[in-house]
């Protein structure tokens, strides 16, 4: 589809283009050592003050921890801050206490994040804003109704991704609608523009001219009256260079501040624009209600793909250890009367930023907080799989049966569950080679399996012959099996439910070195036969309280697809309670994750074929990007523990 920001004809009879812009601040930022932020505040923050009261309106977006940071450093600028939202000068923006990812996290942690980021806002500005910035511009559905909960009336998030997943009018995005809910509220969402705030970087750091940006802005007038955020990101870019990327340009002679100063000085006189306060286009009509996510995109981003929600889920210095490790804290503050400040030191343990390009100083801060909070809130340990017992198998096939669960399983592929009966009905198992007519599907399709690729190498997985041994406990059965790998063996424990049609893995991992790439595993591969196409459907929790639900009929849905050779997966599910279901109205297979040992992220694969559908769901621990730094060796071997269960409504 044509892009809001594409150029459209610019003629004399052209409508008024409203134009409104915000900065984000964020003492956190990864790339920032603790020992900068001052200089931030000085050369950042107080430029950004008096561009507000010369231009103003103008929207500043800050956490409540960048907030409290400013003000034990300089609390003029707070005072200085204040004084601008009161004569109208600044729109403050909220967004919560910390930029927390709202879709990798349980909704009571969102809940307690926006509540604590009020009262911050209230107790250092007086105010309790209406507008809130989506952190990451990470949206699901599932949030809409935290933010109205806490008071927000209004929501920005980035107008790009979203308009590349549906087939929306180009005036949608210059004006502002409704975004709705999981819980069928919906709330009014302004639209960032990720071209347009990238184009006043680029005039800013002497890329482009003031000429051509001001020909941009012409450009995006159209018959109608429009909104345009000319910019909605970091302040911290504008006369200081934060180190993140090498690309960065330099700082030249004149100020980059001034020259900001030097575009809103034209925009304010450009003719058929006016500048706007964020909040005044609340005033006016949204204009639809919008359903933002999709299966293919159930969680939108901000910017290009690189950005998506495996970003701080499973990358970085070692993402899936500091996630779990809050998630165990969580348990704990969760199931207890903890104090605030327990729940806001989590919140600030849950930030976004130690999950990308946090620095080494940084980091060791980080898991120094992280075990002072586990030690001061602990959560038992979940013992060990009993240890295998029973006689060595020698077969190729092993079958499983109990009263509630039948399996087969393959040795030759590491055990591999070749098909899987709950009640009797064949759900989920192994879809052969040549199962398919597309040449793409052409593969043999497991379910249980694990995969390690890595750029420019051979995969590493467990689909070898195994040292198996199966045993009986109680009604339940257990298979074992140890499978040599080149990084190290991988232990599998299968417990199949001898009382209910459900099967638990537990899989440990002894590899010292984990290297770049992406490590999937807990594949469920649906057997087409078993399930009605047109009626199957994905339900879980992406960071709500109540379950989203997206139709799969006719969707072509690919998660784990590679964004690039830098970037191995492409969309994600946050499975923020711990399950994700898929199927249709007479059978379900719900997938849960024991969150506090891995919580990992859900990648779907969805396709419709002739006179066939191939529907898979992995678990990933580990995938590739930008961010993805050498993790630091870990006593004993990766845990992950997830089970299988079937449902018939």
């Amino acid at each position: 589809m044509t892009a809001p920001y594409s150029a459209s004809a610019f003629t004399t009879e052209a409508g008024t283009l409203n134009l409104f812009a915000f900065f984000h601040l964020n003492l956190a930022y990864s790339s920032i050592e603790e020992g900068q932020r001052t200089e931030v505040i000085e050369r950042c923050y107080k430029p950004l003050l008096r561009l507000a009261e010369k231009f103003g309106p103008i929207g500043v977006e800050a956490s409540g921890f960048t907030l409290e940071e400013i003000a034990l450093r300089t609390p003029d600028w707070i005072a200085d801050l204040k004084r601008l939202i009161a004569c109208g000068k600044v729109e403050f923006i909220g967004c919560g206490y910390s930029q927390m990812i709202g879709p990798l996290v349980p909704w009571r942690v969102t809940e307690a994040n926006l509540k604590i980021g009020n009262e911050i806002y209230q107790r250092l500005l007086g105010i309790a804003p209406r507008l809130a910035l989506v952190n990451e511009q990470a949206y699901s559905g599932g949030l809409v109704g935290l933010y109205l909960d806490a008071g927000y009336d209004a929501i920005i998030m980035d107008w790009d991704n979203p308009a590349s997943t549906h087939d929306w009018p180009v005036e949608t995005g210059y004006t502002p609608q409704r975004a709705r809910g999981a819980d069928g509220r919906s709330i009014a969402l302004i639209w960032s523009n990720t071209v347009a705030f990238q184009k006043l970087q680029r005039y800013a750091h002497s890329d482009i001219a003031l000429d051509d940006y001001l020909g941009y802005i012409r450009r995006q007038r159209g018959t109608t009256e429009r909104c345009l955020c000319l910019y909605a990101s970091d302040a911290e870019i504008f006369d200081f260079r934060p180190g993140r990327y090498k690309t960065e340009e330099k700082i030249g002679e004149i100020s980059e501040w001034q020259k900001l100063e030097d575009a809103f000085a034209r925009l304010q006189v450009e003719p058929g624009c006016t500048m706007v306060g964020p909040c005044e286009l609340l005033d006016g009509p949204q204009d639809a209600e919008l359903r933002l996510e999709t299966p293919a995109v159930p969680i939108p981003v901000k910017k290009q793909p690189k950005y998506n929600l495996s970003r701080w889920a499973v990358t970085g210095r070692d993402d899936l250890f500091i996630n779990a490790a809050c998630q165990r804290l969580y348990q704990v503050l969760a199931a207890s009367d903890a104090a605030p400040s327990a729940w806001k030191e989590l919140c600030w343990l849950w930030a976004s930023d130690f999950r990308t390009h946090i620095t080494a100083k940084r980091w060791s801060e980080l898991e120094k907080r992280l075990s002072a909070a586990l030690q001061r809130f602990p959560l038992p340990e979940v013992p060990l799989p009993a240890a295998p017992h029973g006689p060595a198998i020698t077969d190729r096939y092993i079958d499983i049966a109990t009263p509630c669960v039948q399996a087969r399983l393959d040795r030759r592929r590491g055990l591999a569950l070749a098909n899987v009966r709950f009640g009797g009905a064949a759900l989920i198992g192994m879809l052969p080679h040549g199962t398919f007519d597309d040449i793409a599907l052409q593969a043999d399709w497991y379910t249980g399996n694990a995969v390690f690729e890595a750029p420019g190498e051979h995969k590493v997985t467990d689909l070898e012959w195994g040292r198996a041994q199966v045993w009986q406990e109680g009604g339940d059965t257990l298979a074992f099996a140890r499978i040599d790998t080149p990084k190290g063996p991988i232990e599998k424990t299968m417990r199949f439910c001898g009382a209910s049609a459900r099967i638990d893995f537990d899989i440990a991992f002894h590899w010292d070195d984990w290297g770049k790439g992406s490590l999937r595993l807990g594949h469920v591969t649906l057997l087409p036969d078993a399930f009605d196409w047109q009626q199957l459907s994905l339900t879980t929790h992406n960071g709500g309280k109540d379950p989203e639900t997206f139709a799969l009929d006719g969707e072509t849905v690919d998660h784990g697809a590679p964004v690039s050779f830098l970037v191995s997966a492409s969309h994600g599910l946050g499975m923020t309670e711990g399950w994700v279901e898929i199927g249709d109205a007479a059978h379900r297979i719900r997938i849960t994750v024991d969150r506090a040992t891995a919580p990992l992220l859900g990648l779907l694969t969805h396709r419709c074929l002739r006179g066939g559908m191939f529907c898979q769901l992995a678990l990933s621990a580990l995938e590739l990007d930008d961010t993805r730094k050498p993790a630091a060796p870990r006593a004993g071997p990766r845990r992950f523990r997830f089970n299988v269960n079937a449902t018939f409504p």
